[in-house]
């Protein structure tokens, strides 16, 4: 049965490698026959949330922003898997802010079930992102109906295209198969 997957890129790098990765799983999920839809938040215009809770009732942000558009389509994807460069040992701030700003996601009848982080990092170790892959579980662990189902790091890569050579592509585009 095909799924709707979305795929949301959250590196302001054009080219980035967290990008590189995210299109390699979009091309294994649609390689096996799902509905893949690739964001990238390079040119959205995202503002950090209030605290307001309006979205708790209204089931939509009261900031009119890009972020409005992209939580509607997560609410309504199966599959999620959101890329992220690694900073300081954390996601980007622009996907932590697109996180916050999917709140109104909490209250909602949301379809994903499936969670899934990619990320790259100029380290070499191999635990990278265990800060950030503990940020993303802790976005999950708030909805009931959904798992964080894989994870992949693409260490070693600081360079735009250092990613084309890691084993982590080939993971990505296999992980995406798997959807």
């Amino acid at each position: 049965m095909s799924k709707n997957v979305l795929v949301i890129s959250s590196t302001l790098r054009k080219n980035g490698n967290s990008e590189i990765l995210a299109k390699e799983f979009a091309k294994g999920a649609e390689q096996n026959g799902n509905n893949v839809e690739f964001i990238t938040l390079q040119d959205k215009d995202i503002k950090f949330c209030k605290g307001c809770l309006a979205c708790q009732k209204l089931q939509t942000c009261v900031i009119k922003d890009d972020s409005n558009e992209i939580v509607e389509k997560m609410k309504n994807a199966d599959v999620i898997a959101f890329a992220s460069p690694i900073y300081y040992y954390e996601m980007s701030g622009q996907l932590k802010t697109l996180l916050d700003r999917g709140n109104p996601l909490f209250a909602s009848d949301y379809k994903f079930r499936d969670i899934y982080f990619l990320a790259t990092a100029a380290d070499t170790s191999s635990h990278a992102a265990d800060i950030a892959i503990n940020g993303i579980q802790g976005w999950v662990a708030c909805f009931a109906k959904a798992q964080l189902k894989g994870t992949l790091l693409g260490a070693g890569a600081e360079a735009v295209g250092d990613i084309q050579n890691n084993p982590a592509l080939n993971k990505a585009y296999e992980m995406g198969l798997g959807v």
